[in-house]
């Protein structure tokens, strides 16, 4: 598979061109739109820049991917109106609409993956235990920063940004989108952190013996 990492990183990259163009294409609040997919964007562009020097598993790339359609998908409706929540939320009685929430969640686990990885392969903290830790800090921080960014954009652009707020009449709606960002950060630290370190060493080898 890594023979073919530039295939496939290719492949997910021209896919994710398509959804970015069909959301922005279908959506009917651009500025919304904008707003949630230019940090995908920038994340992308960051990553291809650091290729060269800088190999990630596919497993974290994909999870980038999966990710990023994510925030596309939600742009296009906006979050709290996000259809496919509709369904559920009429079909278990829900309060509100919790897309939110799934693209929160992905915002702890993606970055932690990232985070993580660079961590290992860099060599920056030893121990399981402290790369853990730094790890989900590091998310969680993220996450309070992108809260920063809400804020200041809903004070910039005042009711034309409620829509890219998406609390839905939830005064708790920061600290929900902070905790499950906590949630997709320990996800990714306890959940994947074999599998991703065993696609670490087959990768690091890999890219030695080129």
């Amino acid at each position: 598979m890594l023979k073919n990492q530039k295939n496939f990183l290719l492949s997910l990259i021209i896919l994710y061109s398509v959804i970015l163009l069909w959301t922005g294409f279908r959506t009917k609040d651009l500025f919304t739109w904008f707003l949630e997919v230019l940090p995908a964007v920038l994340g992308i562009i960051i990553l291809a820049i650091l290729y060269p020097k800088l190999k990630l598993t596919n497993l974290t790339y994909f999870f980038v991917f999966v990710y990023c359609f994510i925030m596309a998908y939600g742009g296009e409706y906006t979050y709290a109106k996000n259809p496919l929540f509709n369904f559920f939320s009429e079909i278990f009685n829900l309060s509100r609409n919790y897309y939110d929430r799934l693209g929160h969640f992905m915002q702890g686990l993606v970055p932690a993956l990232i985070t993580r990885e660079v961590i290992i392969r860099k060599k920056i903290i030893k121990g399981r235990g402290w790369i853990a830790l730094f790890t989900v800090t590091v998310c969680l921080s993220a996450s309070v920063i992108y809260e920063f960014f809400e804020w200041w954009m809903s004070l910039a652009a005042g009711e034309s940004a409620m829509a890219f707020l998406g609390t839905q009449g939830d005064i708790w709606d920061t600290h929900w989108d902070m905790f499950t960002a906590l949630t997709g950060s320990l996800v990714a630290v306890f959940a994947f952190s074999s599998w991703q370190d065993k696609l670490i060493k087959e990768s690091e080898k890999f890219w030695k013996g080129q």
